[in-house]
This record gives C-alpha cells, sequence and structure tokens, in this order.
C-alpha cells in the first residue's frame, strides 16, 4: 500500500461538492484492502506501521479468507453441527441466535459492519453446537476456517490467542449480559426506547420480529410499543 497515502488526511465531507482542486479524496479501499482493514481493526494494529513483522502477520491472516456474498436468511452455522468458521462483516447484518424444537428462536446478538464472529465458547466447536448464525440482510462477508485462524494468531506469540479472544469474549458477554438485566428489570416501553437510543440503525435495519425478540417481547407487543 502507498505510504503516503495512508498518512495523507482527507478533505472534510463538507467540502466535496466544491470544485476546488487541492481538495483531497481517497480512493475507495478494494475489496483486499478492506479486508486488511477490519483485521487491522480487530488486532489493534495501526496500518500505518512500519513493523515488517505486524505487516506479514496481517497478510497471513488475510490469505486465509475468501470474500462471500449471502442473501438475507442465509443460514451461516447451525445448532448440532461443528461450529467451523471466522466471519468478517464487510457490508450487512448477522444474527446470533438459538432456535428449540418448536421453533421458538431467542436472538442473542447482531453483528453489523467491521464485526468479527467466530466461535466464542468451547460446546460450540463441537457437535454439541447451540448457536446459530444467519444473514439478517443481504450481505457480504470474509470467511475463513477458525482452526487455521487460531493456529495463525497463536504463531505471533505466547498469550495472543488468549488475549484477542478475550478481548472479543469479554464486549459480547456485557453487552449479553446487560440486555437480560434489563429484560428483568426493566418494563417493555423503557427498553424499546433504550433500543431507538442506543440501536438506530439496528431499527432501520432489521425487521420487527427479530427486534421483538432481541427485546425479549412478542411482535403484537412490540407493534404497540411502536405505536
Amino acid at each position: 500500500m502507498d505510504q503516503d497515502f495512508i498518512n495523507r488526511p482527507a478533505s472534510s465531507p463538507c467540502s466535496l461538492s466544491s470544485s476546488d482542486p487541492e481538495l483531497r479524496i481517497p480512493a475507495p479501499a478494494s475489496a483486499d484492502q478492506s479486508l486488511i482493514n477490519s483485521l487491522s481493526r480487530s488486532f489493534g494494529i495501526h496500518l500505518g506501521d512500519d513493523s515488517s513483522r505486524e505487516q506479514r502477520f496481517l497478510a497471513d491472516l488475510a490469505r486465509l479468507f475468501h470474500k462471500r456474498t449471502v442473501e438475507a436468511e442465509t443460514s451461516l452455522e447451525r445448532h448440532e453441527h461443528r461450529w467451523a468458521n471466522v466471519y468478517l462483516v464487510q457490508y450487512g447484518i448477522l444474527r446470533l441466535f438459538r432456535e428449540s424444537p418448536t421453533g421458538r428462536v431467542a436472538i442473542h446478538h447482531f453483528f453489523t459492519e467491521g464485526d468479527t464472529v467466530w466461535p466464542v465458547f468451547g460446546r460450540t466447536r463441537t457437535q454439541r453446537n447451540t448457536l446459530c448464525l444467519s444473514a439478517v440482510t443481504p450481505a457480504t462477508i470474509w470467511v475463513a476456517d477458525f482452526t487455521a485462524f487460531r493456529d495463525t494468531v497463536r504463531s505471533r506469540g505466547e498469550g495472543a490467542w488468549a488475549n484477542f479472544a478475550l478481548s472479543l469474549t469479554e464486549e459480547l458477554a456485557e453487552l449479553t449480559s446487560m440486555r437480560e438485566f434489563r429484560k428483568q428489570t426493566m418494563p417493555a416501553r423503557e427498553r424499546y426506547r433504550i433500543l431507538l437510543e442506543e440501536y438506530p440503525e439496528l431499527v432501520r435495519r432489521v425487521p420487527d420480529n427479530q427486534l421483538a425478540s432481541w427485546l425479549g417481547v412478542v411482535p403484537a407487543t412490540f407493534s404497540r410499543l411502536k405505536k
């Protein structure tokens, strides 16, 4: 990548309608560069860093991934099947959920652009897996084999995998536990207000029946809350 391009500031978006020839408008990132950008954010690696070791690490990881475009409601991981992949979301929304034998669904989390999705819990990597992953919207994702991904991260040095896994696991656990706490202590109307304030992008893009499941109410109640 052109180092000068990395360090060169872009002009303010509010100036883009100007004809000033001095304006700097960066070219859109290529697909491969979008993958590198996502990986660098996940591992806290600055792309302007001159460390060849860090850049080789990102390149090694990137080679594990292939790009995939899926339609809404495409199943990516199923319960009672070993969760085998890591996903980076370039565009779209994915949902993590459990489904009972009777078809009742409990949605645990939504993943959006820039998120890394992988089998956090040991049980999900076995036939005893109870978690499912599906696309909510049409999505562009990067997919890699989980075992190869983990081995590459471990090759970075002692504790590398633990540090990476812990930060993402803690984030997911915190969000999930807070939502469960709100379900137990707040009325549905208050939870709906928080949904509007904290997740406006989900409200615009996720179907109401899925938001209702995530909020912990039946669809009819969700419709009343909207009114």
